[in-house]
């Protein structure tokens, strides 16, 4: 049986690389693909903690964020190509560019 520590392990560093994908990159798919990471890292420690406890609470919510984490891949893909059609590149600086 493996111990609750080594999933919480990989369930922070998945957050961690995520988190930092986030903060250091400027192009909106890695970013999105970041996001993606950080909610995969807490799904993890949902799970585990949900099999620590014994009870199937943490997992319905992991399924749940899952559902969410599809819908928001969806339509942050949908936005992206449509940027990316109507200017040269995909980066997230010239995304300000918008409001005006």
């Amino acid at each position: 049986m493996v111990p609750i520590t080594h999933f919480l392990y990989l369930a922070s560093t998945l957050f961690v690389i995520g988190l930092l994908g986030v903060m250091l990159r400027r192009n909106v798919l890695i970013v999105l693909m970041s996001v993606e990471l950080m909610l995969n890292g807490a799904n993890i420690a949902l799970v585990a903690f949900s099999r620590f406890h014994g009870n199937l609470d943490g997992q319905v919510l992991a399924m749940f964020t899952i559902a969410v984490a599809a819908a928001e891949a969806a339509v942050g893909l949908a936005i992206v190509v449509s940027i990316f059609r109507s200017r040269t590149g995909s980066d997230i600086d010239d995304l300000s560019l918008l409001r005006d």
